[in-house]
């Protein structure tokens, strides 16, 4: 029986960017002095712009500034500022000087600030970091929560340089190794996660070189992003690819996209972007925000590449927004997939142009065997799965059992990786680095399985939910429960509890409402609720919980957090935690 183990055939790349530099540095230093670099995009009186001499020149500021503040070779540098060409320059200063710097996400309202300052301690710690970088804004509170916890140097940006540098600053003895450490990037988008991944030079540029090549990236091309530069997808896909590939970024803050998330059409629609990515949730969610007069105003007809990335793919997603922006102008075959994860550098498959593949299969096997099989025509329980994609050059993979073995394709198990542009460990943590890896393989914790060659990620492995011998993955739960027109989109948490009477866990919703309860009949909706999860999963909702807005606890990445949203839960239902 054949297994499901993926290797890319090496082909020619048209953008070696391995043979062409050495490092991240020798690739900024080539591009054309009066090139747009970075269009930093707040509204239409507040916009920045500079061309790559103007960052370059930038960086070599901010590089003498961190010397002075005492930055060193080798240091660690943290760096907390709101999205901006002027993080951007610390970060690139940061690798000039030979440290090792890492974005970490800024405060904002989301974020419990004592939670907020006790993830920041523990990465600063983790990280044995001497310096954090902060902007004057920086609460002053959380400056003296930390200062009274920990050793670590609080160095407050410069709001602008004055005079600017005319020359390179004297860097002598700080040479870079292409193997050497380039920067350090979070796995996950909170501040609370202690797994730093250590990333050399030669490893970005690599994962670069296979990305540009599969995407067919080209001197034209023009990138858009919202995402957050501390998140993996934002770092390198549009901010290293285009710094080593020359090519402009238009860029706003995801704060201020969330807000006001059809600025994306208009600033595709006015910069004739050709590039950009996007978590699954983003498909679904500007649609639903876009009102109708941008829509017409707007045309997507540039777009020849919008990646689905980061989060499992779920084919309703890709269709309605295929369905809401076909009539401005976006191509079929522009919408994208990729699986990436951060300690891959970025990307491992990406969707060739002709699409990702969709496939139809029976719920109820699925669910209960891990097999992909035929849905029966008369089947109740239908699941579509979109691929994410080929293995990238350079990549290998492989779908394995509880035991280790190899499972054949349309199998479901864990993804094992290993790869050219694979992390050197989890800074500091050889604990973690050990327990990930496998004979040379990386055990993503991710679930998928292998189909006419190519990969199709179900979800991680400690969100699968056991209820009563069925296997369930919480984002199916959670999208039924977020049709109902009361419940707030994307803003509903589906749990195992396990129940000692049954031996089972207990499946369980938590739904933030859009309006206070008392606007609605709460118990018609939890009928309604319990009914089309019933109706579609063939599961039954034990406890259901309708909360207010805003109840639901989010990441810094601005997602609902199932972990901390669980443990809110218990907190206010100490019933539930049952032996």
């Amino acid at each position: 029986m054949r297994t499901a183990f993926l290797m890319h055939n090496q082909t020619s790349y048209r953008m070696n960017l391995v043979a062409q530099y050495r490092t991240l540095l020798d690739a900024l230093a080539a591009a054309p002095a009066e090139r747009l670099f970075v269009l930093e995009w707040h509204d239409e009186d507040d916009q920045k712009s500079v061309t790559f001499s103007e960052f370059r020149l930038l960086v070599a500021n901010w590089a003498g500034f961190l010397q002075q503040q005492g930055v060193r070779r080798g240091h660690q540098l943290v760096l907390v500022m709101p999205q901006s060409i002027a993080l951007m320059a610390a970060f690139v200063a940061g690798m000039k000087l030979g440290a090792l710097p890492a974005i970490l996400a800024y405060p904002n309202s989301r974020v419990e600030p004592t939670k907020y300052a006790s993830g920041l301690r523990g990465v600063a710690a983790n990280l044995k970091a001497p310096f954090v970088v902060v902007d004057e804004n920086f609460p002053q509170a959380l400056i003296a929560n930390l200062r009274a916890t920990a050793s670590t140097a609080f160095v407050q940006a410069p709001e602008t340089f004055e005079p600017a540098a005319d020359s390179e600053p004297d860097l002598t003895g700080y040479s870079l190794a292409s193997e050497g450490l380039a920067f350090i990037q979070h796995s996950a988008g909170t501040t609370g996660l202690q797994k730093g991944v250590a990333l050399s030079h030669a490893a970005v540029l690599r994962q670069l070189t296979h990305l540009t090549d599969a995407l067919r990236v080209h001197s034209g091309d023009r990138v858009y992003s919202w995402l957050p530069l501390y998140h993996d997808m934002g770092l390198v896909a549009c901010f290293m690819l285009p710094m080593a590939c020359h090519l402009p970024v238009i860029m706003q803050s995801p704060t201020e996209w969330v807000q006001r998330p059809e600025t994306m059409l208009k600033l595709i629609h006015q910069h004739q972007c050709t590039l950009a990515w996007m978590p699954n949730f983003a498909f679904q969610f500007i649609p639903r925000r876009t009102p109708e007069d941008v829509r017409s105003a707007c045309s997507l007809s540039s777009l020849r590449v919008l990646v689905n990335c980061s989060e499992p793919v779920r084919t309703e997603s890709m269709e309605e927004f295929d369905r809401a922006f076909a009539p401005c102008g976006l191509k079929r075959e522009a919408l994208l997939t990729s699986y990436a994860l951060a300690e891959n550098v970025f990307a491992v498959t990406q969707s060739s142009v002709d699409g990702p593949l969709t496939i139809r299969a029976d719920g109820a096997s699925f669910r209960s065997e891990g097999r992909i099989e035929d849905a029966p025509r008369d089947s109740a329980h239908v699941i579509s799965f979109t691929s994410s994609g080929s293995v990238l050059p350079g990549n290998d993979l492989r779908i394995t059992s509880e035991t280790g073995a190899s499972l054949p394709p349309l199998s479901m198990g864990e993804i094992l990786l290993r790869s050219d542009s694979l992390f050197e460990g989890y800074y500091n943590r050889p604990d973690l680095t050990a327990s990930a890896m496998a004979d040379g393989w990386y055990r993503t914790g991710d679930l998928g399985f292998i189909h006419k060659e190519q990969l199709f990620v179900v979800g991680r492995k400690k969100d699968l939910l056991i209820i009563g011998g069925e296997n369930l993955y919480p984002q199916d739960v959670e999208e039924i429960v977020c049709r109902h027109s009361l419940v707030h989109d994307g803003r509903a948490i589906a749990l195992g509890l396990f129940n000692p009477d049954s031996g089972t866990e207990d499946l369980v919703v938590v739904a933030e409402m859009q309006e206070p309860q008392s606007s609605f009949d709460t118990r018609q909706i939890e009928r309604e609720i319990r009914a089309a999860v019933l109706a579609e999963i063939g599961v039954s909702v034990r406890l259901l919980f309708l909360k207010p807005p805003h109840w639901i606890v989010k990441s810094t990445a601005g997602k609902p957090s199932r972990s901390a949203t669980r443990d809110k839960l218990l907190r206010e239902h100490p019933e539930l935690q049952r032996d």
